[in-house]
Formats: structure tokens, sequence, C-alpha cells
């Protein structure tokens, strides 16, 4: 017997206890809904390139799923001062969102005229519509109240919506710890109306800035402050690519939904969650 025989032999004898009778057992495929899952990708047009377009889609709604399950509960970390169990959270949406952000690649290998194939069968279906992007907008701080009314026709849904609306943002639990760790925060930033995006404060910038001059005092909300600094550096990243992506299969074209396309994914590059954590950096 030769040594790759001998090999073969060996990892058989080593992987006898693999499981192969699932006739009253749960499988891999069952656990994950697999059947669900891989039969949802309806193309409408039947055009090859159309399935790129529901799988790039479709896995990137995915990810945002994990996205708003870390971040609820990260704040739900931070509303109980346990910070070091939210910076895991964070962490691991910001891996999260670079996965996102790589989907773009594969979607930009669709050409101008394959997309024009098929576009025409979305109708006036959009990304701009998508309820997990605009919830995690409204976990981050960022609230607009369109996306309910896309939404009425869901009453289910809606409901999901207004409470993530309607909820304190992750920058409000993190604003909240700073005042709770002896840092003075205005009143009214403390008690603003919730459903209103947030707008730059002196008061929480300068509590920011006594964080980033006190490291060794302060180190757990320093770390925070990092945390939500890679998450919003990763969303504009996202949002950039998708800016991108857009000009380069349809130009300048209005959007599917809508939107003037280009141009309004290039305005909200100028959006900012965290803006006292922007603009310290230049003070420092």
């Amino acid at each position: 017997m030769n040594k790759n025989d001998q090999r073969e032999k060996n990892a058989t004898s080593d992987e006898k206890a693999i499981h192969t009778d699932f006739t009253n057992n749960m499988t891999y495929g069952e656990y994950l809904n697999l059947d669900k899952i891989l039969s949802a990708q309806n193309r409408l047009s039947g055009h090859h390139d159309e399935m790129l377009f529901i799988v790039i889609h479709q896995v990137s709604e995915l990810w945002m799923k994990l996205i708003l399950h870390e971040t609820k509960a990260a704040i739900e970390s931070i509303e109980k001062d346990d910070l070091s169990t939210a910076q895991k959270r964070l962490a691991r949406v910001s891996k999260t969102q670079s996965q996102i952000i790589q989907a773009w690649d594969v979607l930009s290998t669709l050409t101008p005229s394959e997309y024009m194939e098929f576009r025409d069968s979305l109708g006036q279906a959009s990304g701009f519509q998508s309820y997990q992007y605009r919830m995690i907008e409204f976990s981050l701080g960022y609230k607009t109240d369109h996306v309910l009314k896309i939404y009425q026709k869901d009453p289910a849904l809606h409901t999901i919506l207004k409470e993530a609306y309607e909820a304190h943002s992750l920058y409000d639990v993190s604003i909240r710890a700073l005042h709770r760790a002896g840092l003075e925060i205005d009143i009214d930033v403390l008690e603003r109306d919730i459903t209103q995006t947030y707008k730059e404060n002196d008061s929480v910038r300068d509590a920011w800035m006594k964080v980033y001059k006190n490291v060794d005092q302060y180190w757990e909300l320093y770390e925070l402050a990092e945390k939500l600094i890679d998450i919003e550096d990763w969303l504009q990243q996202w949002r950039f690519r998708h800016m991108k992506t857009v000009e380069r299969i349809i130009g300048f074209k209005m959007g599917t939904g809508g939107s003037s396309g280009v141009g309004y994914l290039k305005k909200v590059l100028d959006q900012r969650f965290f803006p006292e954590l922007w603009a310290i950096r230049t003070e420092l």
C-alpha cells in the first residue's frame, strides 16, 4: 500500500462518526430553512443577469438584519453601562458592514446594457424603499418619516418601523452614558424629541473632547467613541460604493423609486450621524 492509499484509509477510518442518517433528525438545510431561502430568487424578466441583481440585494438585506440585531443589543448594553459588551457588538457591526461594501464589487460586474434588459421588470421597486436600511438610519439617529408612509400598506411592518422611529438611537444612549459618567450635557439634549434627526451640540462636543483628552480616566467611553466612528466611516464607504456602482450602471438616470439617482446618493454622503466625534478631530 502506498502513502496516498494509507492516508485515504486513515481519513476514512477517522471519519466513521460522521452522521448520514437523518430520518429522525434535523439536517443542515432544514435548520437554515434553505428551501425557502434558495427558492426566493424569482426572476421576473427571465434574463440571466437578473439573478445577480436579486442575490446581491437579498444578501445585503440579510447582513442588514444582523447589523440591526447587533446594534439593538449594543444600545441595550450601553443603557446598562455595560460598555465592554457594547463594544463587542459594535465591532461585529463594523465587520458586517465590510461585507456589504464588498457586495458592490460583485454588482458592478453588471453592465448598463445587461441591466437595461430587465430594469423595467422592477417597476417602482427600489433600494430606496429598503425598510431595514431606514431602520439602520433610525438606530444611528437619522430620522425621516417617508419610509413610514411607504409601508402603511403593511400594518405589522409599519408598527415595527414606527417603534424604531420612536426609539432612542445608538448616539442618544451614548450621550446619556456621557452624562451618567459625570460629564455635563445640556438638558435640552437629554430631553430632546428623539423622532427628530440629531443636531450638533456644544455640550456634547465638549464632553467628547474631555474624554479624548483624558483617555485613561474615560477609557471605555473613549473606546465606545472609536467604535461609533468605525460604524459611520464604514457606512459612508458603503454609500460611496453604492453611488459609484449606480453611476457605473445607469449614469445619471432617475432611480426606479423616483429619486434623482446618483444626485440623491451624492447628497446623503454629507449626512453626519455623530457630528461632534468628527469635529473634535480638528480641535484636538
